[in-house]
């Protein structure tokens, strides 16, 4: 991975981290079901009439969407609706990164290094150790498990996307990002007519000059426009061009700005042991993406030795194969 694609990267986990604050406030004021197809909504009107329908492999398409939009904001949202810490969700969502590897692996025929690997299980080790500490350091006991358990659902339904966006091999990846906003609305908002009935939406719409309607069209905002335009457009772009066990770990380090976010604007103080979990993520991280790629190189043959035309092709550099090409080796 390049300099500047690791920058790009970055600069993914700083907008993803500050989500999670806009996300709170969001649902301080709007039902959860009805605020992530709100998200979307805002998006798929403008998408329709102005954006091109990119090139893409439909089937895979319609996967994206329903992994990285529907199932992920729908189990995100309900999380943290149900008591799920705003530092915390930050954290456990960031099962996608070892979910994506292991799906890349196990269905895709990825291969991992000695280090990506020492690297993903060390940062999964930080997150264990946050999980924990956080977890214990409650009154809900068991009862935490639930929140939790909804946001790895989550982790798991961005893995599932980032498989799908690869597969659907776009033309253009921001594209596909903005059109994939389209597909979450319905079925998120029949699920809220459902679990939170009509009146739930309709009260917080007739509500939004209040200080909490306002400040969750200010965490829209930030959703749609920095969350979802330009973070998720990004990230589809790294994942278009690199193996998954290369851009995944990079998000391990969204936690670190969640939590830190979180405990500057909501006054939810780490704890020594979550710090520490948090520099173990750090380090497990860089490992990850820094690690040098697997190589190996094939021996020519006794016939291709005397073949000119292979000698040939042996001498020149081979071009990275198209993502148009790349059907089981990478997502």
């Amino acid at each position: 991975m390049t300099t500047r694609d690791r920058c790009l990267g970055l600069v993914v986990v700083l907008l993803w981290g500050v989500n999670f604050i806009a996300i709170h406030l969001g649902l301080d004021h709007f039902p959860p079901f009805f605020f992530a197809a709100l998200r979307f909504a805002v998006m798929a009107l403008p998408v329709m009439l102005f954006v091109g329908f990119p090139r893409v492999r439909i089937g895979w398409f319609l996967l994206y969407g329903a992994g990285f939009g529907t199932l992920q904001f729908a189990f995100l949202f309900l999380a943290m609706h149900v008591g799920m810490p705003t530092g915390l969700a930050s954290l456990v969502l960031q099962t996608s990164a070892p979910f994506t590897v292991i799906l890349g692996v196990l269905f895709l025929r990825e291969r991992m290094n000695p280090l990506q690997t020492l690297g993903i299980v060390a940062a999964v080790g930080g997150m264990a150790l946050i999980a924990v500490d956080q977890a214990t350091g409650t009154s809900a006991g068991v009862g935490a498990l639930i929140p939790i358990g909804l946001t790895v659902l989550a982790g798991l339904s961005w893995a599932v996307g980032n498989i799908a966006g690869r597969m659907a091999r776009p033309d253009d990846a921001l594209r596909m990002t903005l059109w994939m906003s389209v597909i979450p609305p319905i079925p998120l908002y029949l699920l809220s007519l459902i679990v939170e009935g009509p009146g739930a939406g309709f009260h917080a719409m007739a509500t939004l000059g209040s200080h909490s309607g306002l400040a969750a069209l200010g965490g829209l905002t930030y959703l749609v426009v920095l969350g979802t335009i330009a973070g998720a457009g990004i990230w589809m772009s790294l994942i278009a061009h690199y193996e998954a066990s290369r851009v995944a770990p990079l998000s391990l380090l969204v936690p670190v700005v969640g939590i830190s976010a979180s405990w500057a604007l909501l006054g939810e103080a780490p704890t020594v042991i979550a710090l520490i979990g948090a520099a173990i993520v750090i380090v497990g991280c860089a490992t990850g993406v820094l690690a040098a790629p697997v190589s190996r190189p094939r021996a020519p043959s006794a016939q291709a030795s005397r073949d000119p035309i292979a000698s040939t092709m042996r001498s020149t550099p081979a071009r990275a194969p198209a993502l148009s090409s790349v059907m089981l080796t990478k997502p």
